[in-house]
């Protein structure tokens, strides 16, 4: 059962009791322009909730087992679709800035009942970063950045761009793409067809699929000053003053050990775990060796 409540400064959300077989609830949260933005929301509506934001170019559904992992643990768990990403909406005057994706989250966190433990990946770990950094009061109770953080590697940032824009044509079937993937992932296990696939892939009018999120995302990255984007995250780190923690994948060629070594510096209370057989996309690449640094760690912050 659902029913839609209003929210001061016409934003609306959706309110639904988690379903007994377990099952994620699909909420629809509004932002301040009224975007809608998705995300699944699993465990005990009244425990202490986590907030999960993946990476650019995936989905709300790229958390593997850590979803449930959280929701078993009695945590309440909130995987959101960034804009422009998934089921939300397309920005309309394609506006991608991490400032624009801070918003969103504080928007999204003033409609969830209590603090919540921020868990960002690559794209949406920055976006936490900022968000916990430039807060004038605390907006959350703990930050968990996977495999990010200020001082990127460039040459491992271009890697992954080069391979968002590969294929700007999209792919004749699933299969195709699946194949893509594991030129790219080529430590990872081949899956034996496309369809797992197909929660980040969309069937397009011109009868090709695409990858389900907004070009124009990456037309705006080219834009960005990567000096002036990592001075910002720097003095946002500084300010960060909640229990933190990073998780690095250990084959990860967009964190260096120099960059985990610059942000403790920032963030002196940071925690850190190396996970040796991870690479970037750390939850799709060791989920079990992912969840257990980060249950552990959510254990003692709730």
């Amino acid at each position: 059962m659902a029913c839609r409540i209003s929210i001061p400064g016409g934003r609306s959300r959706l309110i639904s009791n988690v379903p007994p077989s377990g099952f994620p609830v699909v909420t629809v949260f509004r932002n301040r322009s009224g975007m809608s933005l998705a995300a699944d929301d699993l465990g005990d509506p009244r425990g202490a909730p986590v907030l999960l934001l993946h990476g650019g170019g995936q989905t709300r559904h790229s958390w593997g087992t850590a979803v449930s992992a959280l929701a078993s643990r009695g945590f309440r768990a909130v995987t959101l679709d960034l804009r422009g990403h998934g089921d939300s909406d397309w920005s309309p005057d394609g506006a991608y800035g991490l400032e624009q994706l801070r918003d969103d989250l504080v928007d999204v966190m003033a409609q969830i009942e209590g603090q919540p433990a921020l868990v960002g990946a690559s794209l949406g770990g920055l976006t936490a970063l900022l968000t916990v950094g430039t807060a004038r009061v605390p907006v959350a109770r703990a930050l968990v950045l996977v495999d990010v953080v200020p001082q990127i590697e460039m040459e491992g940032a271009m890697e992954i761009r080069a391979f968002m824009t590969a294929n700007p044509q999209g792919f004749a079937s699933p299969d195709q793409a699946a194949e893509a993937v594991a030129a790219y992932l080529p430590h990872r296990p081949r899956p034996r067809d496309g369809g797992g696939l197909m929660k980040n892939l969309r069937l397009r009018q011109d009868g090709r699929y695409h990858w389900h999120w907004d070009p124009a995302l990456m037309r705006g990255a080219q834009t960005i000053d990567a000096l002036e984007r990592r001075a910002v995250l720097e003095e946002a780190a500084r300010n960060v003053a909640v229990a933190t923690l990073l998780i690095r994948g250990g084959r990860s060629r967009v964190v260096s050990l120099d960059g985990v070594r610059a942000l403790q510096l920032l963030i002196p209370q940071c925690e850190f775990i190396n996970i040796d057989e991870a690479d970037h996309m750390v939850a799709g690449d060791a989920n079990d060796a992912f969840n257990a640094p980060l249950l552990a760690f959510l254990d003692r912050t709730r």
